[in-house]
């Protein structure tokens, strides 16, 4: 990364001066914008920073910063417990989840900081005219509905999103929907929202914090069984990196206090409504926000 940042509110005296240190993240528009975040702060803070944002699926990023082969992420604790860890029983409160895996993922060799209150978990969303049609406002409503006019309830869903525990299955099972194979699309995740606002299928899985929600007027059905997991993003850090470089958490922390679903669906809407660069995205509101200058 090549950024001509200076310490703002945070990095002041450099405290990561001759730090070569390497950010990753994953794919998506929201953890690229989050891992962008991470080597701005690095920079202003004196260190030289290799950037591997961009890691096709989950597994990849957060092995590498496992490895040593990245120092540092943005991770979700659902992510961990459920799909890293195996556990198939989310914890509820979102403050324990994130106590959970912190204490898991020492073992590890990798270190959680403090989580913020964006939680990028999963959601159905319908169109405005299917909202007022059906007048569905929960996941139970989705599942009554399946039941009593079957033809009515088709899903956009992604590959994942219908083989992980914590998705598809795991919701059918736990809301007792009975949603046919055939009324089943699977597609990637930015068609879902544009076919679920045309009304090609009735219900989309969304993350409650895409900016293309509020774009696209889309009502986002209430998971009033709290099925899904808390999916608090959270910096992990390589353990041995955070012991080198202790700084690292003071950076990092009063950028997490900062993060939460409006910020996130704010920034996310600039990235993919306004088509601007997610790094961009990362450095004008961190600029905004005084941490750099």
């Amino acid at each position: 990364m090549v950024d001509d940042v200076s310490p703002g509110s945070i990095g002041q005296g450099e405290p990561l001066e001759g730090a070569h240190l390497t950010v990753t993240s994953k794919s998506f528009t929201e953890n690229l914008v989050l891992g962008a975040m991470i080597g701005i702060a690095f920079q202003a803070a004196g260190a030289d920073v290799l950037d591997r944002t961009g890691v096709q699926g989950s597994i990849g990023s957060r092995e590498a910063v496992r490895k040593g082969d990245a120092d540092a992420m943005y991770e979700y604790t659902g992510t961990a417990w459920i799909t890293y860890m195996g556990n198939s029983e989310p914890v509820t409160d979102p403050q324990e989840q994130w106590r959970a895996v912190h204490d898991a993922d020492l073992d590890n060799g990798l270190t959680w900081l403090p989580p913020s209150r964006l939680d990028n978990t999963y959601a159905l969303a319908v169109n405005q005219a299917n909202y007022r049609k059906y007048g569905t406002k929960t996941l139970s409503d989705v599942a009554a509905l399946s039941k009593s006019d079957p033809s009515a309830v088709t899903l956009c869903v992604e590959g994942e999103f219908a083989n992980r525990a914590d998705g598809l299955p795991g919701m059918e099972k736990a809301y007792g929907m009975h949603i046919a194979a055939s009324r089943i699309t699977q597609m990637d995740t930015g068609i879902i929202y544009t076919q679920a606002a045309k009304g090609s299928c009735t219900y989309g899985e969304v993350y409650t914090t895409d900016g293309r929600i509020r774009s696209m007027n889309l009502a986002v059905m209430d998971d009033d069984k709290d099925f899904f997991p808390n999916y608090n993003a959270a910096p992990v850090i390589n353990s041995k990196a955070l012991k080198k470089w202790p700084a690292i958490a003071g950076l990092l922390n009063p950028i997490t206090e900062k993060l939460d679903n409006a910020v996130a669906q704010e920034l996310n809407a600039k990235v993919d409504v306004a088509g601007e660069d997610p790094h961009q995205v990362a450095l004008d509101w961190m600029k905004d926000q005084g941490f750099v200058k």
